[in-house]
């Protein structure tokens, strides 16, 4: 129980282990030394621990263990330096030495940058190297991860032997190249894929190539890991970056080692204890003197692995795996997730796993990422579960809520993951649990779905073996039975063709299944109502997902071209889906004929055969006469626009051209089309006369219904009833008899009619008279259009408006070419007929009335019908002004109403603002100014308050940012704009109006000038000058335009400013950061020296391996807005730069209260002007301050560094003027 409640603390709590002291790049850390090299330790112990000690501190821990390692009460701890060991061997390199000195630091970089060259043949001749000298084998592998951080320096061998870690890392800061703070590991390309996979795989190999002897000398690994610990702790990210990959790389190769040891460690114990056991005389006294020696020598290693391991795990990993650069801690994540799976024995508990269960919360994508990758492996292994079951239980909450990440990739391997929860082990997930991921099937990324659709798929086939047994069904059939139950239950039937595509990599043969699927439909007893429309509906949904070999819309982004083998297999399910469904699509029509719904959805079918096979044989003909008359049947029988548009569908393919049925398929339709227009005409008198009584309205209403929805399929420019429907819509007009159907009908059909007509005449030569009558047709009837307009009924007056569109359209001087006769068919709108249209638009579409009642009512899904209705209506409108039916000048009655309505409208409107640009500039300039005037004159005329011209302002400035960036491309129409708007706002005052009534319409006009180039500037200027009355140019209005057109003149400066900005621009951009920061301490710390506020706190100590240079002090100015960005730069750099850096540590408090003239004395400087690198230095705005920080800050620290949170508003002034 002790046992289990300490486990438990450890997930509510992070271990204090962890937060081990690191004041210095040395650890204070022994070795445990081996019984198999005795170093003996001459002479006291020198004053001062170099480095070498530090290769041994890094290696063992007095502080309890991550990594058990097997205790040994003769092995004692070892303090011992190798500092005169190496002082005393060093001597200059001979010529023969350098001759024979093998591969170089860079020949190692070469080749593992290159990844062409053998790793394992690079790693045999720096063996070579190694055994002959020790100190230079190492100095090369030390220079190759110098050389691989991106650092100039070179380790020589008198810093190996003199200097301690923390200084030679020190030294090699200074080397860095200043210019840039890019570095291998973090160069983009295929450069960094090559050199990461290359320093990956020279680690692997390189303690693969050491796991016999090497790796056990006590000098190689434990010199090169505390190095790479000491790097690890730099604030310069090269350094920490490419050595944690490294030494965790290192790492992963020692575990592998270590589990090899145990393995050989076991087998020998096994052949001792079998040796042992036998009788005396037949026992090999030498085989077991041996097999001990062997024993000890592999415990012996396994211990020194252990300490290794465990001193590279707290020394490096521990720390960087909440480093604040993500990179590094998805490297740390990686490798443990290996260290768990290869050696569970000593990395599978708790106090490991804890680390994956943290980092499932990190704030970067990469890492979380990791996390669940690592966690698959670990879930896969069964005989790690019972390990995992403390886990499991502490962060499933955690897991569940990751199928909902914001990054999808997250969200599909979280899914696979629970997966695996769910099969491996014995607890599994809850009902409810399971119910959270259910709905993702029904998701917008495909990826996502498909893998919910797999868990899906799994959870459902415990339930479908069970259901197949207890009704003694077949297993397909009791998957479609299981299959749409969960399609009912799940309430998204709207959405049938997204469950099928995530189950189709999964459950792609039972979904292909149509036998059964067929068989269960046409069985008389077999499914409920319910369960009949579900199983059709998803078995339509599989028939066009097998026969388009596509995702529906929204899966999928951009065009998707099949390969060939995709193409092969969508060819054979095309053939099996006709030869199966042309027999059975007529008897299902049959059996579902008065099912609206279920009909619409069975007559997508014939789009997915093909069609082709009709003629094959005299069989299959036989089932085409049935289909044709199934439809005419259907067509008969219905008046629903859903079944009517999907039966014009079918009869538009089928009597398409390209099939050599088509002719028998257009007389079988034109039969029925004869039918239904003998039955209207037989009404028609009636009708037109008034005298026909409701049953004949009906009759007449629903036959020409019939009629109009298969004029878009079949020409009905024969049946000669275009005159008729006409007088048939003005009687009604006339006498306000308003019949839905019959009028809405009426104006389709007489629509269908005039598209025909001009189809006709466009693929033939008609006569002159024919042409005039035409023309005459469409007069008429855009006539009864727009007195359509006018009426209370919503569905005519919405279609009437509709269908405008769509004639005014075909009918413009764009439908054909200039040269052919079809010119004298352009039919442009009357005034009358533009004024209504805009009119409709303003009362209909700008309105909110019916939008305030659906809401009161609670009908949410009625007002988003509304809204695609009324964005129907102002994209047809806004077509007309794109393709030149409409003046531009129309386009007013749109863009006043940008600003109120974005969220409905805005891509309407800014797609058309940007098709005016591109079709006249100028004019639409012009047509963006009139709009501004029409609402200004509006708000005059009505006496409305300021608030109306705040609006109006509002407007202004979100039209004046859709001119785009080109300030070359946009001049001439800018110009044009201020020019009419000037004239406006210096018009001549009419009658009853005071002086000068539009002046402050340049209010609204200035919000145009920061786009104007300056001498378009300069020429408005003088135009307003010249135009503007001598009274009025002190009025607030002028003056404030005045000042907008010039407050961006360029204005003379002085010759410091100058050469300040451009040494700005001539500036690399990697030290234009560097130049900016310092102009914005050096404007920080004018007002702090002008200021009455004084501080007698010290500048706080860095214990960094790099301090900063303190910046000289330069002459503040006030920016003008010429360099408005540079000083923009400057403030925004320097607030990071202090509010956000890295936490500052403790330092001694004897710094705490140093004068002024010490810490700046020139000594100081000349140090520190040495140690100089902002540009190696952490970028804290750079990254998320909320993320895992590099150490912890302490709080109980009495440093502090300056601010410029809380500047006063008199600098920021000073700053952006």
């Amino acid at each position: 129980m002790e046992e289990g409640n300490s486990v438990l603390c450890s997930y509510e709590e992070e271990d204090m282990d962890d937060d081990f002291t690191d004041s210095g790049s040395d650890y204070e850390v022994t070795m445990k030394a081996t019984k198999r090299k005795q170093i003996s330790l001459l002479g006291p112990q020198p004053p001062k621990i170099t480095r070498n000690t530090a290769a041994q501190r890094v290696m063992s821990s007095s502080m309890s263990s991550t990594i058990p390692t097997p205790p040994d009460s003769s092995r004692q701890q070892q303090h011992y330096s190798r500092g005169t060991h190496r002082q005393g061997s060093s001597r200059p390199p001979t010529t023969e030495n350098r001759e024979n000195q093998g591969i170089s630091a860079e020949d190692i970089y070469n080749a593992v940058c290159s990844g062409k060259s053998s790793m394992v043949a690079v790693v045999d001749e720096w063996l070579d190297v190694y055994k002959q000298s020790q100190e230079a084998g190492l100095l090369v592998l030390i220079n190759f991860i110098v050389r691989s951080c991106g650092c100039k320096g070179v380790v020589t061998r008198d810093m190996l032997d003199n200097m301690q870690n923390a200084e030679i890392i020190s030294s090699l800061t200074k080397e860095f190249n200043e210019d840039s703070v890019a570095y291998p590991l973090c160069t983009p390309g295929p450069q960094l894929k090559r050199l990461k996979a290359g320093l990956c795989e020279f680690a692997r190999v390189l303690v693969k190539s050491c796991r016999n002897s090497l790796l056990y000398d006590e000098y190689l690994f434990p010199s090169l890991l505390a190095l790479l610990t000491g790097m690890s702790d730099s604030q310069v990210r090269a350094f920490r970056h490419t050595s944690t990959l490294f030494a965790m790389k290192l790492m992963t190769g020692m575990v592998e080692v270590a589990v090899l040891v145990s393995i050989q460690q076991q087998t020998a114990q096994r052949q001792y204890d079998m040796e042992n056991s036998k009788s005396l005389h037949e026992r090999a006294s030498d085989k077991l003197e041996g097999l001990q020696a062997t024993i000890k020598e592999l415990q012996e290693n396994r211990e020194e692995i252990s300490s290794m391991m465990n001193g590279t795990f707290r020394g490096v990993f521990v720390h960087r795996y909440r480093d604040l650069l993500p990179e590094i801690r998805t490297i740390c994540i990686e490798d443990l997730g290996m260290w768990l799976k290869t050696d569970p024995e000593d990395f599978l508990n708790d106090s490991c796993l804890k680390y994956l269960g943290w980092m499932l919360y990190d704030k970067q994508r990469p890492v979380r990422l990791q996390c669940v990758r690592a966690l698959q492996g670990l879930y896969q292994e069964k005989e790690f579960i019972g390990r995992l079951e403390l886990f499991t239980g502490r962060f499933k909450e955690r897991m569940l809520s990751m199928v909902l990440d914001k990054e999808p990739d997250v969200a599909v391997e979280t899914v696979n993951l629970l997966l695996l929860i769910q099969q491996k082990t014995e607890e599994g997930l809850s009902e409810e649990e399971c119910g959270s991921i259910y709905p993702l099937v029904y998701a917008s990324h495909r990826g996502m779905a498909a893998a919910a659709g797999r868990f899906l798929y799994n959870k459902l086939k415990n339930l479908i073996a069970s259901y197949s047994q207890e009704n003694d069904l077949s297993d397909n059939a009791a998957f479609f039975h299981v299959f749409i139950s969960f399609y009912i239950q799940s309430e998204f039937h709207e959405h049938g063709a997204y469950l099928v595509d995530s189950l189709w990599a999964v459950a792609g043969t039972e979904l292909r299944d149509w036998e059964t699927m067929t068989a269960l439909l046409l069985q008389d007893d077999g499914l409920t109502y319910e369960e009949e429309g579900a199983l059709i509906e998803l078995m339509m949904c599989a028939v066009i997902q097998a026969a388009q070999g596509l995702p529906p819309v929204g899966r999928i982004q951009g065009k998707k071209i099949l390969n060939m083998k995709e193409k092969k297999l969508q060819e054979q399910d095309r053939r099996r889906i006709t030869t199966h469904f042309i027999p059975l699509l007529p008897q299902l029509l049959v059996k579902y004929s008065a099912d609206t719904r279920i009909v619409s959805r069975l007559l997508k079918a014939p789009f997915s055969f093909d069609l082709e096979m009709y003629t094959s044989t005299t069989k299959l003909e036989r089932h085409l006469d049935l289909l044709l008359s199934q439809v005419c049947s259907i067509v008969s029988k219905h008046t629903e626009v859903t079944v009517l548009e999907a039966c014009a569908n079918v009869i538009n393919t089928l009597c398409s051209s390209c099939y050599t049925f088509s002719s028998r398929a257009h007389l079988e339709f034109s039969r029925l089309l004869d039918d239904l227009s003998e039955c209207f005409s037989t009404y028609l008198s009636d009708l037109l006369q008034g005298t026909a009584d409701d049953n004949d309205v009906y009759t007449a209403a629903t036959a020409l219904k019939r009629i109009s929805a298969l004029g878009s399929a079949i020409d009905p420019t024969g049946l000669k009833l275009f005159d008729s429907c006409v007088e048939l819509l003005k009687s009604r007009l006339e006498s306000r008899e308003l019949d839905k159907e019959l009028m809405v009908s009426a104006l389709r059909f007489a629509t269908f009619h005039l598209m025909w007509a001009k189809v006709n005449a466009a693929n033939s030569t008609p006569a002159k008279a024919e042409l005039n009558r035409l023309k005459k047709q469409v007069r008429s009837f855009c006539r009864v259009c727009q007195n359509c307009l006018a009426l209370d009924q919503t569905d005519i007056r919405d279609q009437a408006f509709e269908l405008l569109c769509d004639l005014l359209l075909l009918y413009s001087k764009m439908s054909g070419s200039p040269q052919t006769a079809l010119q004298t068919l352009v039919h442009l709108p009357s005034d009358s007929l533009r004024s209504d249209m805009a009119a409709f638009l303003m009362d209909y579409v700008f309105s909110d009335a019916e939008y305030a009642d659906l809401n009161a009512g609670g009908e949410e899904e009625s007002m988003i019908f509304l809204l695609q209705k009324k964005r129907n209506h102002l994209a047809g409108f806004c077509k007309l002004l794109i393709y030149g039916v409409l003046d531009l000048s129309a386009a007013t009655d749109v863009f006043k109403h940008y600003s109120k309505y974005f969220k409905d409208f805005g891509d309407i409107i800014k797609e058309t603002l940007r098709q005016s640009k591109l079709i006249n500039p100028v004019q639409s300039a012009k047509t963006v100014c009139l709009t501004l005037q029409q609402l200004f004159s509006e708000v005059l005329a009505e006496e409305r308050s300021s608030q109306n011209l705040i609006e109006i302002s509002n407007l202004a400035k979100k039209l004046a940012m859709s001119f785009g960036v080109d300030l070359q491309h946009i001049r001439k129409p800018l110009v044009a704009l201020h020019m009419d708007g000037m004239d406006f706002a210096f018009r001549e005052p009419q009658d009853e109006e005071g002086q000068n009534p539009n002046i402050a319409f340049l209010e609204i006009l200035s919000d145009f000038s920061f786009k104007l180039l300056p001498l378009d500037r300069i020429r408005l200027t003088e135009f307003l000058t010249s135009n503007c009355p001598h009274a009025a140019l002190c009025w607030p209005s002028v003056r404030m335009y005045q000042r907008s057109l010039e407050g961006r003149l360029n204005k003379p400066r002085k010759q410091d400013e100058g050469s300040h900005i451009a040494s700005l621009h001539e500036t690399p951009v990697a030290k234009l950061k560097k130049v900016t920061r310092q102009a914005s301490t050096t404007v920080e710390g004018s007002w702090l020296d002008s200021s009455n506020i004084s501080s007698s706190l010290s500048t706080p100590a860095l214990t960094s391996t790099v301090q900063r240079q303190p910046t000289q002090k330069l002459v503040a100015r006030k920016p003008t807005h010429s360099d408005i960005d540079d000083s923009d730069l400057a403030e925004l750099e320097s607030e990071d730069e202090f509010s956000s850096g890295l936490p500052v540590r403790k330092v001694k408090a004897i710094a705490e209260r140093q004068p002024l003239s010490i810490r700046s004395s020139p000594s100081h400087r000349d140090v520190s002007s040495h140690l100089t690198l902002l540009s190696l230095m952490e970028d804290d705005d750079e990254e998320d301050r909320e993320e895992p920080e590099i150490e912890d800050s302490g709080s109980e620290s009495a440093y502090a560094l300056p601010s410029t949170r809380h500047t006063s508003a008199s600098v920021l002034d000073e700053l952006f003027d």
